[in-house]
């Protein structure tokens, strides 16, 4: 918010201090407060301060001093801002232009996706957005485990046959039974990793096959969710670079053999949750496991880009802990992670190889059916209705993921998931469509007086509407598009009072072209968080 900016910049000149200000919790305390804890007496503080134009009062309230906004300033200067910066409005640049390199979804390519591994791709592709609207370079990675124990399965699985991308998660979850019956099938999945780092042409071209199935299956749905990946990094490119790090290691006296004839590397002090300080990175045959691979991996990335994230399951703590310790033994520092929770069933964690899971493929099909039904109930006839229940299906199956804090788990459940009221991405979708109905039949925007706006409803969504630039440097710092999902909803909520409460397109002027100006920036601002969560914003529903 300007006024916030500007009015810090006066404080510090005058309390001769650094400063910071906070938004009150309750409307009455003001629009803005100064925290005065570590500045000193409130009472000797305001005598230092001279209140510019654009500050009604200020008043004392415990530690705090509240200021209050003149309304009608406000209000102009928020909407005329929304209207001029239109699609950057929220925006501060926090990145001016520097590389940032994120690394999300990498899927093992053995089926199609479930909805809970889904929830690395939207959380990844949420916050790439956020980075971009911050003038970030983003570069999105996605790596594929083309030589790991899954791909091994699959191939024994399909027995030199060609099989289609949805044979794959029978076939894997077929021969996961088999493999619990039969052990020495483990013998047999082992040989034929041996052989692909022992670069035999035939295996890897079977292994090949099966991952070139996989991966074009699921980029394909995930592309239905406008999700796109800006590389592919094939884990076999790394076998090579392999043998260099245990030789690194040896040198630092952090690696040996164990009982088994593997290759170990000792994490001793570095405080994890190990039973004991030892982590294979090879097996008695001196194959490669795939913490030695990712370990290569990320310092390829490293050198790329000077930030980098990952996104990973918070499964994956533990495993992410040895890798940012060997790293560390190696002088990298490892890239930024953000943990995500389990997206449950009612009867607990999905999995693949069990095969108690919800498919991202079928949800995103059932809720484009309902989405479809919704839409018929409300009209006869519509253009393009396929593409406006998908627009639909897909941002409340988004915004079902985006809503929760990636440190909670989410209990699924399709009924709440795909309904069309509440707390739902439907909802505030139909709001934008609303206020762009409106917003079609108003002709002839006369003169406007921003003194007019002063019901509570107005001078709520003004308020509201003028927070989210510090929403999306909280959402873009924290990398928490939660934060943004919430405060679409809150705007939404906020807007639908004020079309229930207020007169627009009767109103008399200039109250009525006021009102559609304020319309025109709730519109462009809800636009704005629903793109950064990638969500589209249908103009008819």
């Amino acid at each position: 918010m300007e006024f916030k900016e500007a009015l810090i910049n006066v404080l510090k000149k005058q309390i001769k201090q650094e400063i910071q200000l906070e938004k009150p919790p309750k409307e009455e305390f003001g629009d803005i407060s100064l925290p005065c804890f570590k500045l000193g007496n409130p009472q000797e503080i305001i005598k230092k301060i001279t209140l510019p134009n654009y500050i009604k009062k200020a008043e004392i309230k415990g530690p705090y001093i509240n200021f209050f906004f003149k309304k009608e300033i406000l209000a102009e200067s928020i909407i005329k801002q929304i209207l001029k910066e239109k699609d950057k409005y929220g925006s501060k640049s926090l990145g001016k232009g520097k590389k940032v390199l994120i690394e999300h979804t990498s899927i093992n390519p053995n089926a199609s996706p479930h909805l809970g591994r889904a929830r690395n791709a939207i959380l990844g592709d949420s916050i790439v957005k956020l980075l971009k609207f911050q003038n970030y370079k983003t570069e999105t990675h996605y790596l594929v485990n083309d030589i790991g124990k899954q791909i091994a399965m699959l191939v024994l699985a399909s027995k030199n046959k060609n099989p289609s991308f949805n044979d794959l998660l029978k076939l894997y979850i077929d021969f996961n039974k088999k493999l619990e019956l039969n052990k020495g099938l483990e013998k047999e999945i082992f040989t034929l990793l041996n052989k692909v780092e022992n670069n035999d042409k035939k295996t890897i071209a079977k292994f090949k096959k099966i991952v070139n199935i996989a991966v074009k299956g699921q980029t394909k749905i995930l592309k239905e969710l406008n999700i796109i990946y800006d590389k592919f990094d094939y884990e076999s490119y790394y076998l090579t670079k392999t043998n260099l790090l245990l030789k690194r290691l040896k040198e630092k006296h952090k690696l040996s053999t164990d009982q088994e004839g593997r290759e170990v590397v000792n994490l001793e002090g570095f405080n994890l949750a190990m039973e004991h300080p030892f982590m294979p990175l090879t097996r008695s045959d001196k194959t490669t496991l795939y913490p030695l691979r990712d370990v290569a991996y990320t310092i390829d990335k490293l050198s790329k880009s000077g930030k980098n994230i990952v996104i990973l399951g918070e499964d994956q703590k533990l495993y992410f802990q040895q890798i940012k310790a060997i790293l560390s033994i190696l002088g990298y520092k490892a890239p930024e992670t953000i943990h995500y929770s389990f997206v449950m069933l009612q009867t607990g964690k999905m999995s693949t190889r069990q095969g108690n899971l919800v498919l991202l493929e079928d949800f995103m099909k059932e809720s484009k059916i309902k989405a479809l039904n919704e839409i018929k109930k409300r009209h006869k006839s519509i253009k393009n209705i396929n593409k406006l229940a998908e627009m639909i299906a897909y941002g409340a199956i988004k915004y079902t993921i985006l809503k929760t804090s990636p440190e909670k788990n989410i209990i699924f459940d399709m009924e709440k998931s795909l309904s069309f009221e509440g707390e739902s991405s439907p909802y505030i979708q139909y709001t934008y469509a609303r206020a762009h109905s409106i917003l079609k039949k108003a002709k002839n925007i006369k003169k406007t007086d921003f003194k007019a706006l002063n019901t509570v409803a107005e001078l709520s969504l003004i308020n509201k509407l003028s927070e989210f630039p510090e929403i999306v440097t909280s959402a873009s710092l924290a990398s928490k598009p939660h934060i943004v999902a919430s405060y679409a909803l809150k705007l939404a909520q906020i807007f639908n009072e004020f079309y229930q409460t207020s007169e627009i397109l009767s109103e008399k002027e200039p109250l009525r072209s006021t009102r559609i100006k304020l319309i025109q920036a709730y519109k462009q601002v809800v636009k704005n968080a629903l793109n950064l969560l990638g969500i589209g914003t249908p103009e008819l529903m």
